[in-house]
């Protein structure tokens, strides 16, 4: 009997050092610049020579890295409100029974997440020629809004997924109009849905660097978009600085959405459960 237990036991704790090893692999990269940040020395060697918070104090001290940062966080921002705005209603569209060809137009809307994305850059790139929305923020805040939408979209779909539809209609039984009962009643239990769809919308405009790089002007600069700029005129240790404050932003950020997917799902089984 105690074999028996022994073996499962066994199982699970090799299933969790490979977990552990391969999350490993794929973090240790990604790790590692966060020590060449603290370098003393313009360096990128191990092991270090000494440390120093002096490529921090240059990344908050300098005008281009800050107006960078600036137009990061203005686009983010407003493509974050436009994606989850429009991303919300078309999941609620597509959530419903009767929406026709709702195949084809879910396809439509997570397509910039399949589209690879320098083929989608240069898509944008070209048909904003024509509007005249190269070269300025308006134009970039709305490429993002589209890369941005699907991930809304799909977050706020998977809440859907538990949402109880006679919800709806007793509420509008009891009077209340079509907008009333969307905002007090479905709302309300799809909300870690959204704010985590909003979160995912908010990363990848923030990290985006493609799109930014066939879009932006010398006065548009965004943050990804300085540091590639930076890596290819001269290697500063600056940008390892940077690299490590968008790994704790984006750590703190996912973090989040998960623990909001999580409640979520909480959430879903406590009221299928009623």
């Amino acid at each position: 009997m105690s074999n028996a237990l022994a073996q499962p036991r066994s199982k699970r704790w090799m299933l969790w050092l490979y977990c552990s090893l391969v999350l490993v692999f794929l973090v240790a990269p990604i790790l590692a610049i966060i020590p060449l940040s603290f370098n003393s020395e313009p360096f990128f060697t191990y092991p270090l020579p000494g440390l120093s918070l002096r490529w921090y104090e240059e990344f908050f001290n300098s005008a281009n890295w800050q107006l960078a940062t600036r137009n990061s966080v203005i686009v983010a921002i407003f493509s974050t409100l436009l994606a989850t705005v429009l991303g919300t209603l078309a999941a609620v569209g597509l959530s419903r029974p009767d929406c026709p060809y709702r195949s084809l137009f879910a396809a439509l809307i997570i397509s910039p997440i399949v589209i690879p994305i320098v083929v989608a850059a240069l898509g944008i790139f070209y048909f904003y020629s024509y509007l005249g929305l190269v070269g300025n923020l308006a134009g970039l805040v709305i490429a993002h809004t589209a890369l941005g939408a699907p991930f809304v979209v799909i977050t706020v779909a998977a809440t859907l997924s538990g949402f109880d539809t006679r919800l709806m209609r007793a509420a509008a039984s009891l009077g209340a109009r079509p907008m009333t009962a969307f905002r007090l009643v479905m709302l309300p239990l799809i909300m870690p849905g959204v704010v985590a769809g909003a979160i995912f919308a908010f990363v990848t405009s923030f990290d985006e660097v493609v799109v930014a790089l066939f879009l932006a002007g010398s006065e548009q600069r965004t943050l990804p978009r300085q540091m590639w700029s930076g890596l290819r005129e001269q290697i500063s240790p600056t940008i390892t600085a940077v690299a490590s404050l968008l790994i704790l932003l984006a750590a703190v950020l996912m973090l989040t959405a998960n623990a909001l997917q999580a409640r979520a799902q909480r959430l879903k089984t406590r009221v299928g459960q009623e």
